[in-house]
């Protein structure tokens, strides 16, 4: 019984630290998953940003850099893949940096897909949210960016 009671008084603390992580982390992120194959997502992904007139600017390997380096300074393996896709749009970007120039830091945007060791057919998808600040000008702006953001993964989420 001893046991027992130690054990619920042990779950009542780490409960409420991982709700409170989650909550932390949905301040900063946005996190998506979807059953599928990472090759499929991805490309539903890249037509997904495509498809609105943007073109990706730039594509970070970042599973192979770390897969790489992992044989240099050790560690274990953190993902079966994993890319982020940085990509602009004109518009959005104006009218963000309009609003406020120093709204530059918010650009590019970044769309982050990767797999995890061990789960097959999950493929996640996340992006950082650009917190509203300044003015409400600016607060507007950057709530289009994150509407577009968002866009974007609902797109490849509801893909066939």
């Amino acid at each position: 019984m001893r046991y027992f009671i130690l054990s619920v008084f042990l779950c009542s603390l780490v409960l409420p630290v991982s709700a409170q992580n989650q909550n932390e982390r949905d301040e900063y992120m946005q996190l998506f998953s979807v059953k599928g194959d990472y090759a499929d997502v991805r490309e539903d992904l890249e037509m997904a940003i495509t498809d609105r007139g943007m073109i990706i600017n730039n594509i970070s390997h970042i599973g192979n850099m770390l897969a790489r380096t992992r044989k240099d300074i050790g560690g274990k393996q953190i993902f079966g893949r994993a890319e982020s896709l940085e990509f602009c749009s004109s518009v959005v970007s104006r009218h963000m940096m309009e609003a406020d120039p120093r709204n530059i830091v918010f650009c590019p945007y970044i769309i982050s897909i990767y797999t995890l060791p061990g789960e097959k057919n999950r493929v996640y998808l996340a992006y950082r949210r650009p917190l509203p600040v300044g003015s409400p000008a600016s607060k507007k702006s950057l709530q289009t960016v994150e509407k577009m953001l968002h866009d974007i993964v609902s797109d490849v989420l509801t893909a066939e």
